[in-house]
C-alpha cells in the first residue's frame, strides 16, 4: 500500500476544507471496510486520507417532523439495524440491514460509504430506492439532495460531485398501507453477494388496485436501479397474481448484468424476473392477508 497522510477531521467543514486543499490527492474515510481493500490493491492510492470517524454531525438516526426519517452518513450499518427509529419508520429496512455481510463488517461499514462507494451488489441501495430515499451531500456551494433513483451514475461512480461530502440519507413519510419486502438469492454463503436482489413496495386502494409501487434491483446492472417498466405497467391496476406473471419479464429489458462467478449474464436476466415475481406475489399476498 503507497504511504499516505492520515488527516482526522472533526466537523464536517474542516473535512471540506482539507478536500479542497489537497484535492485529487484526497479520499475521505468513512468505515473504511471497501477503501482500505482498493488501496491495498492498488485501485486508489491517495496521498492524503480524511477520517470522518470524530465528525459527530455525520452521525445519528432522527425521525423528521413530516414522518420520514433521516441518517446521518457515518451511521454504521449495525446502528441502523438496531435502532428503533428504523424499525418504526420501516421493519424492512431494519431487516435489509441485518442481512448485509457479517456482524463485524455491520459494526464498522457505514451508510454513507457504503452508497459512495456504488458497488451495485451490495444490499442497502435497492432498499432505498424502493423507500424513495434522497441523499444530501455537502460542499462549497451549499448543500443539495439527490433524489437516489439519480444517484448512481455507473461502476463506482455516482453523482456527487468534486468537493462534496455525502452527509446524509433522508426518506419520505411512506403512505398509510403501503408493505414492503426485500429478497435475494444467495448462491454460496449468508456474507456472499447476491446473483439478484429485489425491493419493492406496494400498496392497493380499496378496490384492489394498484396504488403505490417501487421495484428495485441490486446486482442487475452497472448501478442498483429502479425497473420503471415493471412499475408503470402494475400502476392503477387490478393486481393480480396473473399480471404479475405477465408483466415480470419485462424487467429482462431494464437490467444489465455481467457474467460472473455468480452467474452468466443470462442466467441473472432469467434470475430478476423470478425474483421480482416472487416479491411482488409475496407482497399481494399480504396486502390480501394470507
Amino acid at each position: 500500500m503507497r504511504e499516505f497522510d492520515y488527516h482526522p477531521a472533526k466537523s464536517a467543514a474542516e473535512a471540506l476544507d482539507l478536500l479542497g486543499r489537497y484535492g485529487d490527492d484526497a479520499h475521505f474515510l468513512a468505515g473504511g471496510t471497501s477503501l482500505m481493500l482498493m488501496m491495498q490493491q492498488g485501485l486508489v492510492q491517495p496521498g492524503h486520507v480524511v477520517g470522518l470517524r470524530d465528525v459527530q454531525e455525520l452521525r445519528g438516526i432522527r425521525p423528521l417532523p413530516n414522518g420520514g426519517l433521516e441518517i446521518g452518513a457515518m451511521t454504521t450499518h449495525r446502528q441502523v439495524e438496531l435502532a428503533p427509529a428504523t424499525a418504526a419508520y420501516s421493519p424492512t429496512l431494519s431487516e435489509n440491514f441485518s442481512r448485509i455481510a457479517t456482524v463485524r463488517i455491520r459494526n464498522q461499514a457505514t451508510i454513507g460509504g457504503n452508497l459512495v462507494h456504488a458497488d451495485p451488489a451490495q444490499d442497502p441501495p435497492p432498499m432505498l430506492l424502493a423507500l424513495d430515499a434522497e441523499a444530501v451531500v455537502s460542499g462549497s456551494g451549499g448543500q443539495r439532495t439527490i433524489p437516489l433513483d439519480g444517484f448512481f451514475e455507473d461502476f463506482f461512480q455516482t453523482a456527487v460531485q468534486e468537493g462534496e461530502l455525502l452527509t446524509a440519507i433522508r426518506f419520505p413519510k411512506q403512505p398509510d398501507g403501503v408493505r414492503t419486502t426485500y429478497v435475494k438469492f444467495l448462491p454460496r454463503t449468508e456474507d456472499d453477494y447476491a446473483t439478484v436482489s429485489v425491493a419493492a413496495a406496494l400498496k392497493l386502494d380499496s378496490a384492489g388496485r394498484c396504488e403505490h409501487i417501487r421495484v428495485a434491483l441490486g446486482s442487475a446492472a452497472p448501478v442498483p436501479l429502479r425497473v420503471h417498466k415493471v412499475e408503470n405497467a402494475l400502476q392503477g391496476q387490478q393486481l393480480t397474481t396473473a399480471l404479475i406473471d405477465d408483466v415480470a419479464p419485462s424487467v429482462r429489458d431494464e437490467v444489465d448484468p455481467i457474467s460472473d462467478v455468480r452467474g452468466s449474464a443470462n442466467y441473472k436476466r432469467e434470475m430478476a424476473r423470478v425474483w421480482v415475481g416472487r416479491a411482488l406475489k409475496a407482497l399481494l399476498e399480504q396486502a390480501n392477508g394470507k
